[in-house]
């Protein structure tokens, strides 16, 4: 037997293990910690609003920009080393997070922030998935998912328990040596070695370069769906509860209900995980992409009522959930496992720029029409648009 080959005998589901725990580590430290730590900023630095969000928005960017770049990296060499990288420069930036007292810094410490994402969250973590699993990489990157889906749940109540104590600069600096105690070692030991990547299954489509996918007119049918529902989701997460009081709920309603998203995307993909391995990634796709325009009318054109909320939930987060799996798994259907890392990669880079995007141009729409039903009505649309383009993608393979 070849020492070399990546994959054990059996695949490595300690990998998975690894990454469900790094992914909510990093979701949680860098991603969620920015909600808890907008007001603070704005007074450390002495900044309006709109420019500590700002740092955020172009971490989301930066992140967007490398994404192909570290994808193409993953495929050569494996993610041990370089996934154990940017959980070093996640502890030393949210470590810097913690002293900054400029705008100037600010923006600085959020665009390393942003180099760190590129290199330990969800991309890198399929990339490495979908490379190490010759025939479960699908179910290897749902079970990821599932681990993802309860960051904001433990760091959200963990990050504000240790400012209350603390003060928001200890915490960072806490959350920077999260990195340092848990994901680097696991990262280090438990995920593949750099090697010859697994053979393609026999029944795998042959793969395509990225190169050979930028000439495919499918690859911009999918990165538009993708773009369109990130945009429409990242909106909807930052202005949900404002469109909830608008509805006539007090504040502490609307996060009671805002706060079951989250176990409705749990529960989204716990679904997908049970029955959606019977049908294609892009068919899943499909139906998750039509639940975020329908969840969107329901809650702009319906009566509030508990009961009608209710379903907006479940509607708003399973559709997110299950999108999160077919993200990461339909370039696999599309174009193959051999370059996958380029490919997704390349494929996220305008999904991450829509979610830094999306907010703005929420707010933007409020600032017109001062109607949330309004506001919602127009991402409804573009949630239709993400629907359309997906139909037309699933289409045009078939023929």
């Amino acid at each position: 037997m070849d020492n070399d080959r990546v994959l054990p005998p059996r695949e490595p589901w300690s990998a998975v293990l690894a990454l469900g725990i790094t992914q909510i580590t990093a979701w949680g430290s860098i991603y969620y910690l920015f909600p808890l730590l907008m007001e603070p900023l704005q007074s450390a630095v002495g900044a309006s609003r709109s420019v500590v969000v700002g740092a955020f928005t172009l971490s989301l960017m930066v992140s967007g920009l490398l994404a192909p770049v570290v994808g193409r990296a993953i495929d050569r060499r494996g993610g041990r080393m370089l996934m154990a990288a940017g959980s070093l420069l996640a502890a030393a930036a949210l470590a810097a997070l913690g002293q900054v007292t400029t705008p100037l810094q600010l923006y600085v410490v959020w665009a390393l922030l942003g180099v760190a994402m590129a290199g330990t969250l969800y991309e890198p973590a399929f990339a490495v998935l979908t490379r190490a699993f010759v025939n479960n990489h699908r179910r290897a990157i749902a079970v990821l998912t599932l681990f993802g889906g309860f960051a904001s749940t433990v760091f959200w109540p963990l990050g504000q328990a240790l400012i209350d104590a603390y003060g928001w600069r200890t915490t960072a600096v806490i959350f920077g040596a999260l990195h340092l105690v848990i994901c680097v070692p696991l990262h280090l030991t438990l995920l593949p070695r750099g090697g010859p990547r697994p053979a393609e299954p026999p029944v795998q489509a042959a793969s395509h370069s990225l190169g050979d996918a930028l000439r495919m007119p499918v690859f911009y049918l999918l990165a538009a769906a993708f773009t369109f529902n990130a945009l429409v989701f990242s909106a909807m997460t930052i202005h949900l509860l404002a469109m909830i009081i608008a509805k006539g709920l007090t504040a502490a309603q609307a996060a009671a209900l805002g706060a079951l998203v989250g176990p409705m995307q749990v529960a989204g993909r716990l679904a997908e995980m049970t029955f959606g391995q019977r049908v294609s990634p892009a068919t899943v796709g499909v139906i998750a992409c039509g639940l975020l325009p329908a969840s969107i009318l329901l809650l702009a054109l319906s009566e509030p009522s508990v009961s009608n909320f209710l379903l907006f939930a479940l509607l708003f987060g399973a559709g997110n959930g299950v999108m999160t799996i077919v993200r990461g798994t339909i370039p696999v259907e599309f174009f193959g496992r051999a370059h996958y890392g380029a490919v997704n990669g390349a494929l996220a880079a305008p999904v991450l720029t829509a979610k830094a995007v999306g907010p703005l141009a929420a707010a933007m729409a409020w600032a017109w029409t001062r109607d949330y039903d309004a506001v919602g009505l127009m991402l409804a649309t573009a949630g239709l648009c993400s629907l359309a383009f997906l139909a037309l993608a699933l289409r045009w393979r078939r023929h």
